[in-house]
């Protein structure tokens, strides 16, 4: 039997603010850069398993209109993180897919993130053969954890 998914009307939110100027390509993504995980085998395949509390970490990667409501959200948030970093405060958030089956019933794929900063500036370029790209912030962000359940 067929299995259907349409992927339609995701939702991004952080800090209690719900994104609406994102961009093209891959306007928002969750990554996770870190094994959960790591083995060592040994002779006659005695194998160390150990957890990897780092593989926790969420990577989040906003492409949002540069000059946008929402790019001005996250630049003044950026700065005061800048401005006095030991009292920023963290980001929670979450991402949600809505996951059609074809026949009507709809199923949330949640990401769920806690404890997100900054992770690099946001570059900028004037380009004069019509990279579309100098129209676009992008924001990278780490997360401690990131979790998915689905709804």
């Amino acid at each position: 039997m067929s299995v259907f998914t349409i992927s339609a009307d995701d939702t991004l939110t952080i800090w209690g603010h719900t994104f609406q100027d994102l961009a093209d390509g891959d306007a928002s993504s969750v990554s996770f850069p870190n094994d959960l995980t790591a083995s060592k085998t040994g002779k006659n395949q005695n194998t160390i398993f150990a957890k990897n509390e780092t593989g926790n970490n969420g990577e989040v990667v906003l492409r949002v209109m540069r000059g946008s409501s929402d790019d001005r959200f996250l630049n003044a948030k950026f700065a005061l993180l800048e401005k006095d970093f030991a009292s920023f405060s963290l980001a929670d958030g979450s991402f949600v897919k809505r996951l059609g089956d074809g026949s009507g019933g709809v199923v949330r794929d949640v990401y769920i993130m806690k404890g997100g900063i900054f992770k690099r500036k946001v570059d900028a370029k004037d380009n004069v053969e019509g990279s579309t790209d100098q129209g676009v912030s992008v924001y990278t962000m780490t997360f401690a954890y990131v979790g998915r359940e689905a709804q």
